[in-house]
């Protein structure tokens, strides 16, 4: 991975990850569930006890325990069932919500933040928590010797201290959003921040680690002492099944009750077998066709207009996610993010348009167009796609096919024009702080505006949240008018689950109930 602006991911890892992984974002408490269980699939009363079996992809020899280390779908539901975050996100909402921290307020214009911390918190290993295990936590995660996948979110952290039952940080420059990014998965509390054992797994959360095979398998047993009752199953397994055609045969034959990383192709099989339902929430994942705006012929606007308007969004929609997901315009927040533009005129596929802006730009000749099946299931598909639409506006695209193996060194961010894939982000600022700001190195457009960043800033800092949302506002607008990047589509999570799984909870943060899904669903009786 590269590094992205401030509280972007830090880029140690691989291109995948970043893209792909960019998990955060947390669990209702107990206290709080009102609304956001509405989003509850087969509400009902929950079914006590069982056996819960998740076949899922991600899984390597090379996985560890340390969650500074975390970086796949596995690790992810490993860090939500061991461990707690200080803070945790509105199913519904993705807002800020209380968690190892009971509360919190800000002063000094949002960079002072002041958390007061649970005094009736117990490891695993019957420690009583104290605010110096969460300040460890945060210290250990944002050293830059950690290596830690939360790191990059942390680089604006001066200090970190204890204050009697508070936790009390300080930030270089000021930003509204903190709470959400303390929700990142890689910060699962530990006893003495993890320093003695990063890779023990032990945390405070509803369930304990019995066993871990790195690359094979992880078995949980029920917290008895859990801080708030969560959990329905008795214990619970995470199966490593790298293979989608093992996965998909393993839930078909009720062998495990879900699995991840569902393909829309494969999902009409999926309906076919008995016993087997889909499970899809709307994610903010989206799919790009980014332009180098720095390089010609992209550096015209209105070439770059008429390659917007010349992609047919529902055929993409329809054709590569077989209709899970949603249209995107050309700005890369959708619905589940609050504050998102909605009265912002959606852009839809106009030959007539795309024809006049070509002309006007005055190039002439194919454009070409690098891609992979490396990028995501069904790119290629989606690259014929648009070459297609785009010849109905009298648009050259020339599809160029590339190695799996390498795209992400040798044709992201070097080819002036390629295919590529974001995933989630835990708020509008740190999705347009990777993709689009001036000092990230994941801007695959070079998109450089200091109009453009001083926005985003004044909305990190902004804590009035109507005139937060007219900022955001003005961003959206200008990346869409402007920008080089074609947002078509945004993907919809797919799992696929036997019906005897029930319970599951739509999470706006995230795939697999943004983690939780151990602890989430139940096993039907």
């Amino acid at each position: 991975m590269k590094k992205s602006g401030l509280f972007g991911m830090d880029l140690a890892a691989s291109r995948r990850d970043f893209l792909k992984g960019s998990i955060g974002a947390g669990l209702l408490l107990g206290s709080g569930m009102g609304t956001a269980w509405a989003q509850t699939e087969q509400a009902g009363t929950p079914v006590k006890g069982g056996h819960l079996k998740l076949g899922l992809d991600g899984g390597s020899s090379t996985d560890s325990l340390d969650p500074a280390a975390y970086i796949s779908a596995i690790a992810f539901c490993l860090a939500r069932s061991f461990g707690d975050h200080l803070v945790e996100s509105d199913p519904v909402t993705g807002k800020a919500i209380p968690s190892i921290a009971e509360s919190w307020e800000s002063s000094d214009n949002s960079k002072t933040w002041t958390f007061k911390i649970r005094n009736d918190v117990q490891f695993h290993n019957g420690k009583k928590l104290t605010v110096d295990d969460v300040v460890k936590t945060l210290q250990r995660h944002s050293d830059e010797k950690s290596r830690s996948g939360a790191l990059g979110f942390l680089r604006a952290i001066t200090s970190i201290e204890g204050s009697g039952n508070d936790l009390v940080v300080k930030l270089s420059e000021s930003n509204v959003d903190l709470p959400l990014i303390f929700t990142a998965y890689h910060l699962v509390i530990q006893p003495n921040g993890g320093y003695d054992n990063p890779g023990e797994g032990v945390g405070t959360g509803p369930y304990k680690l019995v066993s871990f095979e790195p690359g094979v398998r992880a078995l949980f047993e029920k917290n008895k002492n859990d801080w708030r009752e969560r959990g329905h199953v008795d214990s619970f397994e995470i199966i490593a099944m790298n293979d989608p055609t093992a996965r998909i045969a393993a839930v078909s034959a009720g062998r495990v009750h879900l699995i991840n990383s569902v393909s829309a192709k494969t999902v009409p099989l999926l309906k076919r077998a008995p016993g087997v339902q889909i499970l899809n929430t709307p994610s903010r994942g989206h799919y790009t066709f980014p332009m180098q705006v720095d390089k010609a012929p992209f550096d015209n606007n209105d070439l770059r207009l008429a390659l917007k308007y010349a992609i047919d969004r529902e055929a993409m929609l329809q054709t590569v996610l077989g209709g899970y997901g949603t249209i995107g315009n050309d700005f890369p927040i959708n619905s589940t993010y609050p504050y998102f533009p909605a009265e912002i005129e959606q852009r839809s596929y106009d030959p007539d348009k795309a024809a006049f802006h070509f002309k006007k730009s005055g190039h002439d000749g194919p454009i070409v167009l690098r891609t992979s099946d490396g990028v995501y299931a069904g790119a290629v598909d989606g690259a014929l796609l648009y070459q297609e639409s785009a010849k109905k506006a009298g648009i050259a695209i020339e599809v160029k096919r590339e190695p799996a193996d390498g795209y992400w060194t040798n044709v992201w961010r070097a080819a002036p024009f390629c295919m590529s894939y974001y995933g989630s982000r835990l708020s509008q600022d740190l999705m347009y702080s990777t993709e689009h700001t001036s000092d990230s190195p994941a801007n695959e457009t070079n998109f450089k505006r200091p109009d453009f960043d001083k926005l985003i800033k004044q909305a990190r800092v902004e804590a009035d949240e109507a005139k937060r949302k007219e900022l955001y506002h003005a961003a959206a607008v200008m990346v869409r008018d402007e920008g080089g990047s074609i947002t078509p589509v945004f993907n919809d999570h797919l799992l696929a689950a036997t019906k005897e799984l029930k319970g599951y909870v739509h999470d706006v943060g995230n795939d697999l109930s943004n983690g939780y899904v151990a602890s989430r669903a139940w096993l039907e009786a």
